[in-house]
Parts: C-alpha cells; structure tokens; sequence
C-alpha cells in the first residue's frame, strides 16, 4: 500500500537522497553533467530546500510503501492566484516505476487539489525526459514549450502540461 504524508523540516535529508538517486537517472542523458550539479545546488542545497519549506509555497509530501520511503512531490495550491495545483516536482525511486505507483501517485495529488478547489493540474516536463510519454498517459497535455533560464547560462527547456480534474 502507498501512502503518501506531508513532509516536515526534518525530511529534507531523504529528499535529497531521493534527488540524487533520481536526477542523474533522469536527466544523465539530457544534462550535462555540470548543468546537472548546477541544478542539484540551485533546487536541493539545504539552504533552498528549507526556504521552499518556510515559505510554504511548495507543500512536500513523501510517498512511502510498506518498508521504506520511495519517493516525494513537491506541490502548489493556487498556482498563480488560479484555481490550479503545480505539480513542482514528483520523483519515485527507479526500482518503483513502472508499476502503477506514479499514476496513483497523480490521482492522490488530484484529490488535494480538489480539496484546495483546483480544477487542473500543471507540471513542467523537459522536453527529452522519457517521463513525457507516462504524463500523456494518465491525461496531462502539452499547453505551452518554454525556455527558462535558471543561470550560468543553463535553460530548462520545457513543456508545460496540464490535466483537468473534476470531482
């Protein structure tokens, strides 16, 4: 059973573990390896995590089976003032893809973001992250491509996908 809890201050450290089993695996082949560290520093230092969990524009939320912790989101109600849930960052451990966690995973995410009276969900997908074809199959589509630059010369280069939710 997968059960998925609000993250705390103190979790930040299995959230960075999470990150870089992930990332590499993710983005090794899309990245290079110094945009990958660039990046890892940018989002996921303990200085911008805690920020992130201070502010509280980003909630946390770590997604756990039976054993152990095997992933997290980061998500935001009222995304821009809309009524719209960003999903801001969802990664599953690799040995957990591929077995129907990570569309249970956005169907939980669905249910708070009706709670918090959202009626779509939006994620940004790198344009090469094979995650694109799995997003397409739980019912996000591509809205918009963007460029976003994060610095030292680094784009993110994106497409925005949302999905409609409904009770």
């Amino acid at each position: 059973m997968i059960t998925i809890s609000e993250a705390e201050l103190n979790d930040i450290k299995t959230i960075q573990e999470i990150t870089y089993i992930t990332w590499p695996i993710t983005y090794g082949e899309i990245l290079s390896e110094e945009q990958l560290k660039f990046m890892l520093d940018l989002f996921y230092s303990n200085e911008a995590l805690s920020a992130q969990f201070e502010k509280r524009e980003q909630l946390f939320y770590l997604i756990s089976d039976e054993k152990s912790t095997i992933g997290f989101i980061g998500i935001e109600h009222q995304y821009q003032k809309r009524a719209v849930t960003k999903i801001h960052k969802i990664y599953l451990l690799p040995e957990t893809q591929g077995k129907g966690i990570g569309k249970n995973v956005i169907e939980s995410i669905g249910r708070l973001a009706l709670e918090n009276n959202s009626t779509s969900l939006l994620l940004n997908v790198n344009r090469f992250n094979k995650a694109l074809n799995f997003y397409e199959k739980v019912g996000f589509k591509i809205i918009e491509e963007v460029d976003i630059e994060i610095g030292n010369g680094y784009l993110m280069e994106d497409y925005v996908m949302e999905k409609q939710i409904s009770k």
